[in-house]
């Protein structure tokens, strides 16, 4: 077949690859203006908020809590989400990522709340105690094997096969993955969600447009406009009566005053370790909660391949995404000693919020967590905030998961799209990554447990637990095939895209390295990345 004639000089050309993102207003070590920083810190802080309120809501009900330990939970997540984004932003991946609650963990914890040696506990207070005590026990243990992978540069050598086409799937489904939480979520309020959706566009995407002297404005400050818009909207339809006769279920979500978060908040109190007790452990749950870490652990290299490349860095080497999993495992640690019945991973939400604003600044996200940690103190001012409707939150979600999902699309820039290598393996991990867990959690839904049922609770979830995780089915289907076929090809090399990350496989390869990932208080000399 006869090679395509040269395209001339006028002809159209296709974009050309770019390494880092031209059109952010603020990159990584840019910060914005204090006064303007100050806003853009408090906007993520609301942003992070919504996880941080529907994780302890699903789990310290079954917990047996009510609604003090409800209030107290949440306070407790948002205190210690402060300190993990300060560790991770000072000395872990140094990128602006919030460190908050994971729907990882979710299931794990459901499968300890629900051990039988707990059923026999009459009292719900007890129970709440018991079982809070046996997930600080089994997140422990968890926390040892990202530190270990983290720590000990062994990550770092797994990340070195990722190619840009083995990224797509793992970080399109970071964000694609959690679809249910969206439009699902705007559904159970619907005229509270879908104005919050509409209008965030609607500021962010043609306001601009239309009122040039605006542009920076609405662009960047869309979530505190039309949060404070629907949520006065929300409040005047609860007070003028709108939810009277309604279903119990059709209050929690629309009504403002129904999450019992300001009456169960203390109005001052400072989180403190084991303030719960003294943590109980089981081996079971433990080696089934150190899976659901693993997970959560390839999740966020995803999530941290994102922020990168929306913060305007450029790719972010092997061994800085391995010590960022090293400071992720003692985030969870410090979850484990403080009780937040919960683990931590990047807050994929707030990812999307850096691409919303345009600002990919370290120092706004580490206000961010100033404002996480004064508002977890001050009680009743943080269940305020914590009390927004979720639908509100969902709205929210909408964007920002797919701005992450489409990141992961962006990597294919560097891919031969013409391949029939990367067809196969782009379709198929994408494939596998949505319809594995599709049959996991259809299975889990009309059973009540999943497709591997034995005698042993934990094990059903060291199984079940990875296999529902979209990013992570996707991912491990794309790196397996990416790097078993045809890898000694060098037209297959640069297929994949794998020729591109060459510089960025070394810390000391590329000079902008330095720049973006580099510890402070001169740190590198004694914690050298290579």
């Amino acid at each position: 077949m006869a090679a395509a004639p040269p395209p001339k000089a006028d002809e159209l050309q296709p974009h050309p690859p770019k390494e880092q993102l031209a059109s952010v207003s603020f990159c990584i070590t840019s910060p914005p203006p204090w006064p303007e920083a100050i806003i853009l810190g408090f906007q993520h802080f609301i942003v992070m908020l919504g996880t941080t309120v529907i994780i302890p809501s699903a789990l310290v009900p079954q917990m047996g809590g009510g609604n003090d330990e409800k209030a107290r939970v949440i306070q407790t997540l948002l205190f210690v989400a402060g300190i993990n984004t300060l560790f991770q932003t000072f000395f872990g991946s140094r990128l602006p990522v919030v460190m908050g609650g994971s729907y990882t963990f979710v299931a794990p914890t459901i499968s300890i709340i629900l051990a039988g040696r707990y059923n026999n506990e009459a009292d719900p207070r007890e129970k709440f105690l018991r079982t809070m005590r046996g997930t600080q026990g089994a997140l422990i243990i968890a926390s040892t094997i990202q530190m270990i992978l983290g720590f000990s540069g062994l990550w770092r050598n797994v990340v070195r096969l990722l190619s840009p086409l083995s990224a797509v799937p793992l970080i399109s489904l970071v964000g694609f993955g959690l679809y249910e939480l969206g439009f699902p979520g705007v559904a159970k309020c619907v005229e509270i969600g879908l104005p919050e959706l509409i209008l965030l566009v609607a500021f962010s995407q043609y306001l601009p447009q239309v009122l040039h002297f605006g542009k920076p404005i609405f662009g960047r400050f869309g979530v505190l406009f039309t949060v404070s818009i629907v949520w006065l909207y929300a409040y005047i339809l609860t007070i003028s009566g709108a939810y009277k006769n309604a279903p119990p279920k059709t209050q929690v979500h629309c009504r403002v005053d129904r999450s019992g978060l300001i009456s169960g908040a203390p109005w001052i109190r400072v989180p403190y370790p084991f303030q719960w007790g003294a943590p109980t452990f089981d081996a079971g749950e433990a080696f089934a909660m150190m899976m659901t870490s693993f997970i959560a652990l390839v999740e966020t290299t995803g999530a941290f391949i994102a922020a990168s490349r929306y913060a305007s860095a450029t790719m972010i080497p092997p061994s800085i995404i391995s010590r960022g999993i090293g400071w992720q495992g003692i985030s969870i640690l410090i979850d484990s000693f403080f009780g937040t019945a919960n683990g931590t991973s990047v807050s994929v939400e707030n990812v999307g919020l850096l691409a919303l604003t345009h600002v990919g600044s370290r120092r706004v996200v580490q206000i961010s967590a100033g404002f996480m940690i004064f508002f977890a103190i001050l009680g009743k001012f943080g269940a305020l905030f914590a009390s927004i409707p979720l639908p509100i939150f969902a709205g929210m979600y909408c964007i920002f998961f797919a701005y992450v999902g489409a990141c992961g699309l962006s990597f294919l820039q560097f891919c031969n799209l013409n391949s029939f290598r990367t067809k196969f393996i782009l379709g198929f991990a994408f494939f596998m990554g949505i319809s594995v867990p599709q049959y996991f959690n259809e299975y889990t839904a009309v059973a009540g447990y999943g497709p591997v049922h034995t005698g042993a609770r934990w094990f059903n979830d060291m199984i079940n637990v990875p296999f529902s995780s979209k990013p992570f089915v996707a991912g491990l289907v794309a790196y397996f095939l990416d790097n078993t076929i045809e890898t000694h090809n060098n037209t297959v090399r640069k297929d994949r895209g794998y020729h591109w990350w060459d510089k960025f496989r070394s810390f000391k390869k590329d000079a902008r390295s330095e720049e973006f990932y580099s510890l402070p208080f001169n740190l590198n000399k004694f914690f050298p990345a290579v």
